[in-house]
């Protein structure tokens, strides 16, 4: 089962509106400093949870198309494998498929993709949460990245539909590339401009995040244990793509 991981109801402070006849009526309103995964300050709406409907079956199936690769497989130390400036992407073709359960956290993770060197697949062998707002290795509808609180700052803060973490597996021609490698893949408003596909880590101002919420993107990443902090993100291996069209089924 589906475990708390830390996620808490929003503290609140009262709202007092005294009524003509003098009548005080109590309101609660969010507290403005709180941060995490399902809030963030200076909101001007909210949502349900997942949880709070009664016909969630916590199942996400989606595929990504329109594939970006961020650099190759082969790039000399050091390099940058977020790509936010769009000047070191190429177009792969393949495709990126889950079927996961948010409930249960299970289910599969799959990228197909055809490579220069070759056909390269990575496979997410097992589900493992590294921090509480993973909620126990995939988590549907949380904020993270930018200054969310939860996750790093190498991408914005964005609202995430899904996204899961664990360890997996790469092979390159039927061969074994990567084994037991840290992996993520996450589904997330548009980071990434539709046309010039860079991406804007800090918004103008106000805080939400620099996003395009009418727009949607899959990331997937697949990392070495070991660190090279000559490199952005600091690991020996960060292989990350991105699908900028996403179809959910």
């Amino acid at each position: 089962m589906k475990k708390d991981c830390g996620w808490k109801r929003p503290s609140y402070v009262l709202l007092l509106l005294v009524h003509a006849s003098c009548t005080l009526f109590v309101l609660p309103a969010i507290a403005q400093d709180e941060r995490g995964p399902r809030v963030q300050p200076d909101t001007e709406m909210s949502l349900y949870a997942p949880e709070q409907h009664e016909l969630y079956d916590g199942r996400f199936i989606i595929t990504g198309q329109k594939i970006y690769q961020v650099g190759t497989l082969n790039d000399e130390s050091p390099w940058d494998h977020m790509g936010d400036d769009a000047t070191n992407l190429r177009s792969v073709e393949g495709s990126i498929f889950l079927d996961v359960n948010e409930i249960d956290n299970t289910g599969v993770f799959r990228a197909e993709l055809e490579l220069p060197e070759g056909t390269y697949i990575v496979e997410l062998d097992r589900f493992f949460e590294f921090s509480p707002c993973q909620n126990g290795g995939i988590a549907a509808y949380l904020f993270e990245h930018g200054n969310s609180g939860c996750g790093d700052s190498n991408w914005p803060k964005s609202l995430l539909f899904v996204a899961g973490w664990g360890y997996g597996k790469a092979t390159l021609n039927d061969e074994l590339l990567y084994e037991d490698y840290q992996l993520h893949f996450m589904v997330t408003q548009g980071m990434r401009d539709r046309d010039t596909l860079e991406v804007l880590l800090e918004p103008r101002s106000g805080e939400a995040g620099a996003i395009n919420p009418a727009a949607q993107q899959l990331d997937f990443y697949i990392r070495s244990p070991e660190p090279n902090e000559q490199n952005h993100p600091g690991r020996e291996v960060f292989d990350h793509f991105f699908a900028m069209e996403v179809t959910w089924h």
